[in-house]
């Protein structure tokens, strides 16, 4: 990670740790960088999801843009994936995106798409790095009729419900859906999305008022969707994050469907239909190792990253692969987008239920979910730089993978986004891995918190 993007851009508590300050000289270095003196006048999206601060740090990171010359358009409130798309669709030189994701309504952050609508790779995040924290590169900021502008754009939200539209040739009549828009970005565009593709809609968490996103709400709190679905016998459940760039699912069982489940369901989908792309799906080391066999069983081949939905479309570019995504509902279908995006996903798993005349329980039958421990443990951001030498801790994993042997694995890692260590212990016996990841656990807390 870098000194200020994690895996998934600049994030923290806003007005504390992501100032407007900061945001008004991000917007600066962020024109700097990516249009690098090419045009006068270059035009930045800025979309935003509902936290009460998006607002402040939308306004002073236009202000930074338009001081060194830019011509800000702003979305409003949508979905992380809208701006991707958006970039494209409107001939923009970047696209940037105000949201913590699926933190609590405290925390804001940063991100930032290139003219092509993919996440910056690293080299371009550390010279703005460079610029802010260094002040590596003094802007230029004109003055007169050359500062930059500010507009709206009043059609963000139909131009993104259209695309993802394009993408689904078969309507969803009959089906009748739960949808957990998490108070987040959702809230504006899903309900109009899935009832035009022909499903009966009932909305939960679509009434945001600034602080209630994420709470006890969306994809990081499934139980109230999957109570909802099991009791008003609906087909299917999904739900959001703060941003909408993930999805998970509930069956009409009202049982959890994770991202691993939807990406054996998916990848099986586009295998049959000669669409998966080299025959491989792109996964993560966090992966499921149910799904590392359902991939054996099916022909598929399987590709693993680093965690992070960035690394994942890094393999898929690098490779030439199609699909990937992780356990947390990062779905990327890159024939149609260039980012995770949830209401894509939501889209193409629900469409793919109504093709089949199928229940999403049936088809989440593909795959056998392997018993899965994960501990997250709070740690210092010394901690999590201690993490890499220290010898005890070490031990402790390596003791961990001796006494699963060959019949499960051990995964260490600190998260890209919060103060947090993460310890995954995969295995048979669910009773004897929990064991052992709490063992684990300790010692990274005893040594590192």
């Amino acid at each position: 990670m870098g000194r200020l993007f994690g895996t998934d851009g600049v994030r923290g508590i806003a007005n504390s740790e992501l100032t407007c300050e900061m945001a008004m000289n991000i917007g600066r270095a962020a024109a700097m960088v990516l249009t690098d003196g090419n045009h006068r006048h270059p035009k930045i999206l800025i979309g935003k999801d509902t936290r009460l601060s998006s607002d402040m740090l939308e306004s002073a990171l236009t202000a930074g843009l338009c001081s060194v010359g830019a011509n800000v358009v702003q979305l409003g409130v949508i979905p992380t994936p809208a701006v991707a798309f958006l970039v494209g669709k409107y001939k923009a030189d970047a696209g940037v995106m105000l949201t913590a994701s699926h933190n609590p309504c405290e925390f804001n952050g940063i991100k930032i798409f290139s003219g092509d609508g993919y996440k910056l790779p690293d080299a371009l995040e550390e010279q703005i790095e460079a610029i802010v924290l260094d002040h590596a590169q003094k802007p230029d900021c004109p003055v007169g009729g050359n500062v930059g502008s500010v507009s709206r754009a009043e059609n963000a939200a139909r131009d993104y419900i259209d695309h993802i539209k394009s993408t689904v040739p078969f309507s969803l009549d009959g089906m009748r859906i739960g949808i957990d828009c998490a108070n987040g970005a959702a809230s504006r565009t899903a309900e109009r999305l899935f009832t035009e593709l022909g499903a009966e809609c009932h909305m939960l968490a679509d009434r945001p008022d600034g602080v209630n996103v994420n709470e006890k709400c969306g994809s990081t709190h499934m139980e109230s969707l999957m109570s909802f679905v099991k009791e008003n016998r609906l087909d299917a459940g999904v739900a959001f994050d703060g941003d909408a760039d993930r999805c998970l699912a509930v069956d009409d069982k009202g049982q959890l469907v994770d991202g691993d489940f939807l990406m054996a369901i998916c990848a099986a989908d586009l295998k049959s239909r000669g669409k998966l792309g080299k025959n491989t799906a792109v996964g993560t080391i966090m992966t499921n190792m149910g799904f590392n066999r359902f991939c054996d069983d099916n022909g598929i081949k399987f590709a693993a990253t680093k965690v992070g939905d960035r690394y994942v479309l890094e393999e898929m570019l690098l490779e030439g692969y199609n699909f990937g995504g992780e356990q947390s509902g990062h779905i990327i279908f890159l024939d149609f987008a260039t980012t995770g995006d949830g209401e894509m996903t939501a889209a193409q798993l629900l469409s793919i239920v109504h093709r089949r005349g199928a229940k999403l329980s049936s088809l989440a039958t593909l795959m056998t979910r392997y018993p899965q421990i994960i501990v997250n443990v709070e740690v210092s951001a010394e901690g999590k730089l201690r993490f890499y030498t220290d010898d005890k801790v070490k031990d402790a994993i390596e003791k961990a993978k001796q006494k699963l042997g060959g019949s499960g694995r051990v995964v260490v890692r600190p998260s890209g986004t919060e103060p947090l260590l993460r310890v995954m212990i995969e295995g048979e016996d669910p009773e004897y891995i929990s064991v052992l990841a709490n063992s684990v656990a300790d010692t990274v807390r005893d040594r590192l918190a």
